[in-house]
């Protein structure tokens, strides 16, 4: 079954994204003609997800007076930043979540589905029985930004595992991850990463993954912005593929 709940983390101060995160946070940088929170929470509309919790830090008031269009989704200041994992950890200790699989979206996520709804094969191939989180991925190669050594390696017929320190990996985190409340059991006190979680999770052999099949833009910098908007403007007047 699909999630009908999604975080979609937004706090983040997008040190790499400046000068424009000085005064806009993130995840409202104008991509292909909106915000990119705003390609997410078409997305998750699109997937039949009702409930939708949006964390904010980094000029929380903008993302505030964004959200009033999404009634469906509800707004969560942090006073101080608990990264990703914590923010999570977070929402769950105060029952803000639901005890059963939901997505967790970067907020600076942004992808095109391929021949099928990405939510939707993430949702399909996700076993919790077997599995904790279930990840996006994407392939370094062809990935239109500086990548730089990947994230994670996944041999043939192999379990999913990190990346070590002279490894070149061949897959990209890509922002978006369907997970279980289990994920979070005995987590430490915010803040904390979801690498944390994730590396529990590779040693107990409850990590999984699927491989993007559509276009995925790492937006990290303002040319990597700028490129991406570039390309998108490119395949809407029909000039690229």
């Amino acid at each position: 079954m699909r999630p009908d709940t999604a975080v979609i983390l937004s706090a983040g101060l997008g040190t790499r994204m400046r000068p424009l995160s000085l005064e806009t946070p993130k995840p409202l940088l104008q991509l292909e003609g909106q915000p990119i929170l705003a390609h997410t929470l078409d997305r998750l509309r699109q997937a039949g997800v009702t409930n939708i919790l949006v964390n904010a830090h980094h000029l929380a008031p903008q993302i505030a007076d964004f959200l009033q269009a999404y009634p469906e989704a509800k707004l969560r200041i942090e006073a101080e930043l608990l990264e990703t994992g914590g923010a999570v950890a977070a929402m769950l200790a105060k029952h803000l979540l639901p005890e059963k699989p939901f997505y967790i979206i970067n907020g600076d996520a942004f992808w095109i589905d391929g021949p099928a709804e990405t939510l939707l094969r993430l949702a399909k191939a996700f076993d919790p029985a077997k599995t904790d989180a279930m990840l996006l991925l994407a392939r370094t190669a062809g990935t239109i930004a500086e990548t730089g050594s990947g994230d994670f390696l996944w041999p043939r017929g192999g379990a999913i595992k990190r990346r070590e320190e002279r490894d070149i990996a061949p897959y990209l985190f890509a922002g978006v991850q369907i997970v279980t409340p289990a994920l979070f059991a005995d987590a430490p006190p915010p803040p904390f990463s979801m690498n944390l979680l994730w590396d529990r999770a590779i040693a107990a052999g409850r990590l999984d993954a699927i491989v993007h099949d559509g276009l995925w833009f790492h937006l990290s910098t303002p040319e990597d912005l700028a490129r991406a908007d570039a390309i998108l403007e490119a395949r809407e007047v029909g000039n690229a593929t």
